[in-house]
């Protein structure tokens, strides 16, 4: 086998491989940088928290002025959660797919607790419905598509073929 032989076989693996990226549509893309920037800003309205600066929170019709209470909380941890799902999804993790089902469930959850139960704890019937529903269902949707296509790429990294470089 004479070197150029060598150089196509290895190299192969690499030209063949597409970016699981490329998986994703371009509004979920969009939404992996919308999300990360959540999560940070989330991140940063727990430790504002210490301070007497009391950020507003509001995620799928959870609202709070205190970053520590039950809704605050949940906003933060559902915000934090959403930019760790959408840094995975973005640099393509082996395990990205598994918490986007995950995050959109639990997104669809809390939607319909907000839309069927908030409204008769809180003061008056206020019945609201989440128009986040009308993402989480299609990006719970695509999720499951590509999910067996995800799995079969590779995540997509350069190394170097000993002795050939």
């Amino acid at each position: 086998m004479n070197e150029s032989q060598i150089i196509d076989n290895a190299t192969e693996e690499f030209e063949n491989t597409t970016r699981r990226r490329a998986l994703l549509p371009w509004w979920i893309k969009v939404f992996c940088w919308f999300f990360m920037l959540i999560g940070l800003m989330a991140f940063v309205c727990f430790f504002l928290g210490f301070t007497t600066i009391k950020p507003a929170l509001a995620f799928y019709g959870f609202e709070s002025y205190e970053p520590f209470s039950i809704n605050g909380l949940i906003v933060i941890t559902v915000g934090v959660f959403k930019g760790i799902t959408a840094f995975l999804l973005w640099f393509e993790k082996d395990y990205a797919i598994t918490f986007g089902k995950i995050d959109a469930l639990i997104g669809i959850v809390i939607c319909g607790i907000s839309m069927l139960i908030l409204p008769f704890v809180n003061d008056g019937i206020n019945i609201q419905i989440r128009l986040e529903l009308a993402l989480l269902i299609p990006y719970l949707w695509k999720l499951n598509k590509i999910a067996p296509e995800w799995k079969n790429r590779t995540n997509f990294k350069i190394s170097k073929v000993k002795g050939i470089i």
